[in-house]
């Protein structure tokens, strides 16, 4: 059996922590982008990409219908996204967080 098939999956892995230092090691958002084109699928950036946008939106403080319709997302996606938002790890907040200062 896998360890998969036998135990329960961690979080975070050991590969979780190595590839969210190499993230942090990235200097400017060329780089970033760079790294996360060859790494990731374009589907996997465009879905991230679409709860990043869900997330701007509940933070501007838009109903979940209005953030739907503005994202194209259904009300589960966002419904989710709100979650993690609300009661996740706090990643959503920082972020948020840091775009609005460095916008304003």
């Amino acid at each position: 059996m896998t360890p998969t098939e036998t135990e329960p999956r961690h979080w975070p892995t050991a590969e979780h922590e190595e590839l969210f230092a190499t993230i942090a090691s990235l200097r400017t958002p060329e780089e970033a982008r760079r790294f996360l084109r060859d790494l990731c699928t374009r589907s996997e950036l465009d879905a991230m990409a679409h709860r990043w946008q869900v997330a701007r939106l509940l933070d501007e403080g838009l109903p979940y219908l209005e953030v739907a319709k503005r994202a194209h997302a259904s009300t589960t996606t966002v419904t989710r996204v709100a979650q993690w938002l609300r009661d996740g790890e706090g990643g959503y907040a920082l972020a948020l967080r840091r775009r609005r200062r460095r916008r304003g």
